[in-house]
């Protein structure tokens, strides 16, 4: 599984982490930003393996390597995905005591169980989900679909991929 660095410090010391920025399309006031920074390690190669689970950028997974373009700044800027990790990004608003701290935990402690990291964010009550192809794909779609109907969260599926939606027919 992914290490997510979510930890990381903003004055990252010398090595081989970088910042990647997204340009995000702003529609009806979401996401909340223009642009999300995203810890990578640099590849040497002018692309980057994304280290952080995406909040808000959609089509793209801890784990997965994309192209970077520097510009005259030497800001890392995201361009195509050159090779998919295979992770699922799923996200998650919780309804559950307003979104707590410790309502948020124990969503992320149960998805645990099933093999999947995620970390919250308080500002917005959201989790953000990285599950690995490894995971138990139908017992964690049948978590999300039992949370949703249950009005604990609402979900969005930031980043899916054939087997998640496999998982989803069956």
């Amino acid at each position: 599984m992914n290490k997510v660095r979510a930890d990381h410090p903003d004055d990252a010391p010398e090595g081989p982490y970088v910042k990647v920025h997204f340009r995000l399309e702003i529609e009806e006031d979401w996401p909340p930003a223009s642009v999300e920074s995203l810890w990578a390690v640099d590849q040497g190669d002018g692309t980057v393996r994304l280290d952080n689970i995406p909040w808000f950028v959609r089509g793209i997974a801890c784990g997965d390597i994309v192209a970077t373009e520097p510009d005259d700044e030497g800001v890392r800027w995201a361009g195509e995905v050159v090779r998919r990790s295979e992770n699922c990004t799923i996200r998650l608003i919780v309804f559950r005591d307003s979104g707590s701290g410790a309502a948020r935990q124990s969503v992320i402690n149960a998805f645990h169980g099933l093999g999947v990291c995620g970390e919250g964010i308080e500002r917005f009550g959201m989790i953000a989900l990285d599950v690995p192809p490894t995971a138990d794909l139908a017992k964690v779609q049948r978590l999300l679909h039992h949370g949703v109907a249950q009005e604990w969260w609402d979900m969005e599926e930031g980043c899916v991929t054939a087997r998640w939606r496999a998982a989803s027919a069956s």
